[in-house]
Parts: C-alpha cells; structure tokens; sequence
C-alpha cells in the first residue's frame, strides 16, 4: 500500500547563500548588497535576465526572502498573479518575474508599481527588482515600462555548467534528506533537461515518491516513477 506524501519533504525557501554562482557570481554579489543596503536598493532598478533555468526566479524568491527576515515588505507580480493589484505603500521593495510573459494589464500594473516605488508622492524610493528571459532592449512590454527596466542595473545570468548542476542538485537533495546516489544523479543528468527549473521540479516529484513507495531513491526507483508518470 502507498503513503500519502506529507509536507516533510518540501524543499525549503530558496536563499541567496544556497545560490550556486558560477559564471553569475557578480549578480550574486550584487542582490547580496542589493538586500542589505536600502541606499543600493533605490531608485536604481535590478534587472536580471537569462534562459530558462538560469536561477532567476530562484534569486528573486531568495532577495524577497533576505528582505522579509529583516522585517520588509515586498510586493510580488508575476504572469500568474492578480493582473490589477494596486500598489501598497508599506512595501520596501517590488519584484516582478518573468516580465516577458505580462499581459497588457500585468504591464499597467507593474509600470504603476515601479512609478510609484523609484519616485512614490509620499516617502523615500523603494527598490525594484525584475527578471526576464530576454534583455531590455529585446521585451515584448510596452515601451515606457521596457525602458525603465533597462536604464538601471542589467546582469546577465548563465545557465549552470553540468558541475554546477551536480552542487544544485546534491545541496537540493540534501535539503530535503534525499539520499541521491551518484549513479541516481548521472542517470538524471543524462536523461533529464538540465535546466535548473526542470531539475527541481524533478526531484520534488521524486521526493514524493520516495516517500509515498518507503524506498530509496535508485535508479529502479526512477525508471519506475517515469512509467507511472
């Protein structure tokens, strides 16, 4: 009989310190001060940009997390949230995600967010944070927002080497007490896109079926989770 897969095995906020670097240590570096320092953080906006599994959306939730710790408040807007939220003035900062998948009224919304944050009627700047696949110059947005998003800081992010991929995967796996043997991790990587949204999803659904079948992760194991799938 199967066990129904409890919460114990989610994988925890993601952080800046659990953020393998690589070729984007300067972006990391950077959103490091960036969350610290409220002088860095405004009226300048952070742009990042990069394929699909760059570690963008990680960044930004970690960034919206080293702020929180420290007592902030941080609005979020991303393709999937409530297109007309209106901007709350106790908020430290804004972060937009995937800004390349807004529809028009999610770009009202954040060109309304950023207006207000980086020269708000009342209060000192709050700082803006966005990501995108694309760069500036290159968003299907509207063009008042596409320019401001481009006229502060830009950093490139690049997709992990399969290295780095091996340290996302085993600090991932370890977070969770996943025992992930190296001969389970090369199967992965050999069999599975090696993008870092992909990789995580993987491991989550096979987190849970560990749980759910009681048995260690394998290759067996894999194959097994992949047929039932």
């Amino acid at each position: 009989m199967k066990q129904i897969a409890l919460d114990i095995g989610l994988a925890p906020e993601p952080t800046l310190q659990d953020y393998v670097a690589g070729r984007n240590e300067e972006a990391l570096a950077h959103l490091r001060l960036w969350a610290a320092d409220t002088a860095l953080r405004s009226p300048v906006p952070l742009y990042l940009w990069g394929q699909s599994g760059s570690g963008k959306t990680h960044l930004l939730r970690a960034t919206r997390a080293a702020l929180e710790g420290a007592g902030g408040q941080v609005g979020w807007l991303g393709p999937h949230s409530p297109p007309q939220a209106a901007f709350d003035p106790n908020w430290d900062a804004v972060v937009l995600d995937d800004v390349h998948l807004f529809n028009a009224e999610q770009q009202h919304t954040a060109f309304n967010w950023f207006i207000n944050a980086v020269a708000p009627p009342q209060g000192a700047p709050r700082g803006v944070l966005a990501a995108g696949r694309l760069p500036p110059a290159d968003l299907p947005l509207r063009e008042d927002l596409r320019t401001r998003l481009g006229w502060g800081h830009v950093f490139e992010l690049h997709a992990p080497t399969e290295a780095e991929c091996r340290a996302v995967l085993r600090r991932a796996a370890d977070a969770r007490a996943l025992m992930l043997s190296d001969q389970a991790m090369d199967f992965i990587l050999t069999r599975f896109a090696r993008d870092l949204g992909s990789l995580m999803t993987l491991l989550e659904r096979l987190d849970a079926y560990a749980l759910q079948t009681q048995r260690a992760v394998t290759i067996p194991l894999l194959k097994e989770m992949i047929e039932n799938s």
